[in-house]
């Protein structure tokens, strides 16, 4: 292993002194628009599939170094040009190019597709781009709003400011199937597994790009790229010089619901500059601070576990709304009172609303710095630093408010005409986090213990009712009664107490939420197009490492069970076969990959495509692959304790000694052999005789230890630029069909015994223990669905030029679950979470005057049903209507836009329990490439205005 490392090492190290040492030529050109004949300021010059590139000045001219040889094509673009491609050869001299314009984006080049620069015309698999225009048209507020526009893509909004992307079905709020990344490196926190919305990411001065992949790429990617993949791409100094900034301010809460309107503010700096040929540096610095959307979901789950009583609605003791904490089933006790009756009671517990500190403020803050040096002018070395803090509500298992939860990347990368790699560290710091569920418990607690509460209540209903009280009104003294003393939200009291508990490591007793974990990677890619003529030839392979530091509350070390460092590796390779043939029209393209994560074994994930030119205006593309997904650490090696319910990772080498998935019933099957039972009781029977009358309803676990996650999946679509590049229309059509989905399960495991005798019959004195609360003990276990699920669905888009600059566009996107093979036993059944139908429509028109332009947007999406481990129910259908209205100040190179979301303030969910999301109006200034203002001298042009 180690010397087949070495040889890997010097291989790499002999390309990158190859690509390092060709001699530097020069070539010089000048841009004209052709519908004016002036010089064009600020257009895009660079070799096809090199780094960098160079902007045309002020009088239109360029000059390009290269070290390649010739030919080569040289690619001239321009933000509402049509992009031109020129073949450079040794005849040629200076350059004359003149750019049309080009109002729909139908020449793009993409990279996330295939690991390789081509035209989103022509790429093997669906593929969306959002350009610097688009973000700057969109009437959303932020980047990440903007990706809601886009065919195929849900938005998950967990908090404002903080939303969950995902594409083609098996939606949650935290979604670790879907791959999020900066400049080709993952974003993910390493312990929470999941990126943290655009937290670590660029601010919107500093995006050149946004890349969507709906659907599986881990034939290239790997790891965790089974839903979708998205890529933001950033501006290279080199290229994109000068000081820029925004600022933005708005308002929301307007309706006064939930508070008085809350000003919300948004700003961002970046600074830029080509010291020279060789050196170039950006800085970038961005913050945002508003006040978040408010949960308001106070149904009942359990509506109907005392009906046998009479005692529903407000009058149920064993309340439990959905957005309160501090009442679930592990604060729950079974009590025979003096009516004779039997009752399911739940202690009070806290709404979320008093249990969010900073009067549930949100904040982004985020630096990052970057130093590149060129190599040559087409190999280019960089070092880049991001570093972001965040105050949020994040969702998982329960609601956890991060509270400057920080995480950091250092990076350096090195690129080249054939060759890229790069290596990042990445590490988290959750800092004053906590977990709003145990946060409540012990709140409750901290006034009176639970066996205090409870016998205080029995005591109290027994003497109300004996005096003649009826039952409901007898539960209502007996409540308040127990409550006394209670800690009262708004109070100096529970203001000191929350303050302790979020800061106590340990859910039995407090709240805190410790993570503070790293995760390494280094991956490389060599094009072998210069070495092998008879067809391209792309090969790379990657290492991972995640090393987890276990705290006591959220992982373990499963060798040791205590807190020495744990690390999870893993290794992978691929190989990509390209092939033009039938004069180009017929493109064929072929990879495979094999990835080893520790624990678990070798994984094989090929895929072929092929796209097919009807001329140079009609494509069509059809794929199909194999992908896996290997656990996350979260899902293979968490320890939770959850107040009344252990959560565990699902490897055999956290729990395998323990026997927990071979010794427990499901937990499901468990409350209704305990509802059963008190229906009994009620109805006259002894608990006795209702125990072994019920226990056929227990259902022994089936479920086992985690495997990877398998998908084979079937693209096919065609895209077209019609009329004179006046249409642009793009249709795809996906099916899918995934074996050992992962997912949760819980169940009920007794504290003795086994529920199988010696003999293998069902053990009936185990029984007893499921009926007592006390005598058995719940869990969370990660584990493989036996369902296979099949999906399908179909996106169409289309972008239509009415007018000189205005485009009418819209897409509508159709996912639903087919069907479900081979169907679980109750407790484990994946949820889909994703609205059938959705709809999308806008009309932007960037020159309704010379320097007014303005966009509006329009989205439906159809009701569907949420399940997760928080709660299940129905999400209602909704439309929003986004506009917004821009104004150009040339002299300033700024633009001003005004502009909302949701403008009517309809509210709506995006998921059961989560925020009601209203409307959002703002103003923000742009200015863009002010080193001229300052007098500073630099190459940067007027981008802004084009």
């Amino acid at each position: 292993m180690i010397r087949s490392s070495g040889c890997l090492v010097i291989i790499i190290f002999s390309l990158v002194f190859q690509e390092a040492t060709a001699q530097v030529k020069e070539i010089y050109g000048k841009v004209y628009e052709s519908e004016t004949g002036e010089a064009l300021v600020g257009a895009n010059v660079y070799i096809k599939g090199a780094t960098g590139g160079v902007l045309s000045g002020e009088d239109g001219w360029f000059s390009l170094k290269f070290n390649r040889s010739l030919p080569f094509t040289l690619v001239i673009s321009g933000l509402g040009f049509k992009k031109q491609e020129i073949v450079v050869d040794a005849n040629t001299d200076n350059i004359i190019v003149e750019l049309s314009p080009s109002i729909l984006a139908v020449n793009e080049v993409v990279f996330t597709a295939s690991r390789l620069e081509e035209s989103i015309m022509r790429s093997p698999v669906a593929i969306e781009k959002l350009t610097i225009r688009d973000l700057r048209e969109s009437p959303a507020a932020t980047l990440f709003d903007a990706m809601e526009y886009v065919k195929g893509v849900q938005m998950t909004t967990v908090s404002f400011g903080f939303k969950v992307p995902n594409t083609r079905g098996f939606n949650n709020t935290t979604n670790p199937r879907f791959l999020s990344m900066v400049d080709g490196s993952d974003t993910q926190a390493p312990g929470l597994g999941v990126s943290i919305a655009n937290s670590l990411g660029p601010s919107e001065l500093d995006i050149e790009s946004i890349e969507i992949v709906p659907g599986a790429t881990s034939a290239l990617y790997g790891m965790n790229a089974l839903n979708g993949t998205f890529n933001m791409v950033t501006k290279n100094p080199f290229v994109y010089e000068g000081i820029s900034f925004y600022q933005r301010t708005g308002v929301n809460h307007i309706d006064g619901i939930d508070f008085a309107p809350q000003v919300a503010t948004e700003y961002a700096f970046r600074i830029a500059k080509a010291l020279n040929d060789k050196f170039a540096f950006k800085i970038n610095a961005g913050d945002f601070r508003g006040t978040d959307w408010v949960v308001q979901d106070y149904r009942d789950l359990r509506p109907a576990v005392n009906l046998s009583t009479g005692l529903v609605g407000a009058e149920n003791p064993a309340l439990d709304p959905l957005n309160s904490y501090g009442n679930e089933s592990q604060n729950r006790r079974m009590l025979d009172l003096a009516d004779g009756r039997r009752y399911e009671v739940r202690r009070t517990g806290y709404f979320e609303r008093d249990l969010v500190n900073k009067a549930y403020g949100v904040r982004n803050t985020k630096l990052d710095a970057a130093l590149h040096y060129k190599v040559n002018p087409d190999a280019e070395l960089s070092y880049t630093y991001r570093f972001g803090s965040t105050d949020a509500i994040y969702q998982r298992g329960n609601r956890i408010r991060l509270d400057d939860y920080r995480v950091q990347q250092h990076k350096i990368a090195f690129k080249s005409e054939n060759l890229i790699m790069q290596g990042y560290y990445l590490s988290e710091n959750t800092r004053d986090s906590y977990n709003l569920r145990p946060l409540a418990e012990n709140m409750d607690k901290s006034f009176k213990s639970d066996n205090i509460w409870f016998n205080e209540y029995s005591s109290v209903f027994n003497e109300s009712f004996q005096q003649g009280l009826p039952s409901a009104m007898a539960h209502s003294m007996a409540r308040k009664t127990a409550d006394s003393g209670r800690l009262l939200p708004g109070t100096s009291e529970f203001d000191s107490k929350l303050n302790e508990l979020i800061r106590i490591n340990n859910w039995d007793e407090g709240a805190q939420l410790i993570l503070e974990h790293q995760l390494f990677h280094f991956e490389w890619q060599y094009n072998l197009r210069d070495r092998i003529e008879a067809v391209d030839i792309l090969i790379g392979s990657d290492y991972r490492d995640y090393i987890i530091h276990p705290e006591g509350n959220s992982f373990i070390n499963p060798y040791t069970r205590g807190d020495e460092t744990l690390n999870y590796g893993k290794i992978g390779a691929f190989v990509q076969l390209s092939k033009t043939l039938n004069q180009d029209r017929l493109k064929l393209m072929a990879s495979g990959r094999v990835d080893k994560a520790q624990f678990f074994p070798i994984r094989f994930n090929p895929r072929f495509a092929a796209v097919y030119s009807i001329d140079d205006h009609q494509h069509i593309r059809a794929s199909i692959q194999n992908g896996f997904r290997f656990p996350t650490i979260f899902e293979g090696f968490s320890a939770v304790n959850n107040g009344g319910i252990i959560r565990y990772g699902g490897t055999e080498l956290m729990t395998g000694n323990q026997r927990l998935f071979e010794n427990s019933y499901l937990r499901s099957s468990v409350e209704r052999f305990q509802d059963a039972i008190v229906t009994d009781i009620n109805q006259g029977l002894s608990k006795e005789n209702a125990i072994l009358q019920n226990g056929h309803l227990l259902m022994e676990n089936n479920y086992t230890y985690l495997i990877p996650e398998e998908i084979k999946a079937l693209d096919i679509g065609y895209r077209a630029s019609l009329f004179y590049n006046k249409l642009f229309f793009d249709f795809d059509f996906y099916y899918n069909m995934y074996d050992n989905f992962i997912d949760q399960i819980e169940i009920a495991v007794p504290n003795r015994g086994e529920i199988r005798s010696a003999s293998g019959e069902p053990n009936p004195d185990i029984w007893s223990q499921m009926e007592d609360l006390n005598s058995h003990t719940k869990y969370r276990m990660w584990t493989n669905s036996k369902s296979r699920y099949h999906n399908f669905g179909y996106s169409t888009q289309f972008s239509l030029n009415l007018a000189k600059k205005m485009v009418l566009s819209g897409n509508y996107t159709y996912a639903t679950l087919h069907k479900i093979d081979r169907r679980d036993l109750e407790g484990l059944e994946t949820a889909f979470n994703t609205p059938e139908h959705t709809v999308n429509f806008s009309l932007t028109d960037r020159e309704l005057s010379k320097k007014l332009g303005y966009s509006v947007a329009w989205r439906w999406q159809s009701t569907f049903i949420w399940n997760s481990p928080l709660a299940t129910g129905q999400v209602p259908s909704f439309n929003t209507l986004d506009l917004q209205l821009s104004y150009k100040l040339p002299k300033l190179n700024a633009i001003v836009k005004a502009g909302a979301t949701n403008v009517l303030n309809e509210r709506y969910t995006q998921y059961v329990g989560g925020p009601e999301i209203g409307g959002f109006y703002y103003f923000s200034i742009t200015a863009e490439g002010i080193w001229d203002k300052l007098h500073l001298g630099s190459r940067q042009s007027n981008q802004l205005m084009k």
